[in-house]
């Protein structure tokens, strides 16, 4: 593999990992990331920009020619890889995939290559070190790596049925579900079922589990979101569950239902 400059669809010139060794036969060529710490997420995705030469477009291209290239990591507790550990080889890597381009480029102009630019993302967990590396393998291609971007999943920061949950990691798997404990916002209590949200592969909350009511005395306003403390008061108790319309200018002595409240941020990746 070497840097070099290429040409995306639009004609900008771009700066890119490329390999093209197709006319000499069992090719075994390998470029890897700089470390890259975890922070806590146990199920890593990997998104890949890059362009594959067709290989019908190569003159006298011998049948070892490849358009795939595979996709590896290795997790490590620190820094320590050198130019030979660790090994260039299956096993201490793990494979993630075999990466196919959707879409190959046969065009040569301008003194260099047209690419068509492919996008791919791949995930892998669970992982457990402080961090880890990404590496591609190249076994006879002609291609280009443009760019590799590294991301985990998590739930924002949210307030749902009169609850605060913190920003969550999503689990080690697509599928998996990690539970949530929500906080009453002040002035509320629970009631029924410990309240509980569930964070999926996504990033996304969901199954709400339990609820908050607003304490005697106060009333839910902000879109039921925030408990404020009444500003005049009948002596009538409201129902269990019922739910106060904002500024409506009387409260209760009973409980006040939360209303579901808006997300803060938005699912961050």
């Amino acid at each position: 593999w070497e840097e070099v400059s290429g040409y995306d669809e639009n004609m900008n010139t771009i700066r890119t990992y490329q390999v093209c060794n197709v006319f000499v036969a069992n090719q075994n060529n390998w470029v890897r990331t700089n470390y890259i710490r975890r922070r806590g997420a146990q199920r890593i995705h990997v998104e890949m920009k890059f362009s594959v030469r067709d290989c019908s477009s190569i003159p006298n291209v011998p049948g070892s020619c490849k358009e795939t290239f595979n996709l590896y990591y290795y997790e490590s507790d620190g820094d320590t890889a050198t130019k030979v550990f660790p090994p260039w080889m299956e096993n201490p890597w793990i494979k993630v995939d075999t990466i196919a381009a959707d879409e190959s480029f046969s065009q040569v102009d301008l003194g260099g290559h047209v690419m068509k630019i492919n996008t791919e993302v791949r995930s892998f967990g669970p992982v457990s070190r402080n961090g880890f590396y990404l590496a591609f393998q190249d076994y006879g291609g002609c291609m280009s790596l443009i760019t590799v971007r590294v991301f985990y999943r998590k739930c924002p920061r949210t307030i749902r049925n009169g609850a605060i949950f913190q920003e969550t990691l999503s689990g080690a798997e697509s599928t998996s579900l990690v539970a949530a404990r929500g906080v009453c916002v002040p002035n509320a209590e629970e009631v029924d079922v410990p309240i509980k949200l569930y964070c999926n592969g996504d990033g996304e909350w969901m199954v709400p589990i339990g609820r908050c009511m607003c304490k005697a005395g106060h009333e839910a306003v902000e879109n039921g979101t925030v408990c404020r403390a009444c500003l005049t008061c009948n002596s009538t108790r409201s129902t269990a569950g019922a739910l106060l319309s904002p500024n409506s200018g009387s409260c209760s002595h009973g409980n006040d239902s939360l209303q579901t409240g808006s997300t803060l941020t938005q699912t961050t990746q």
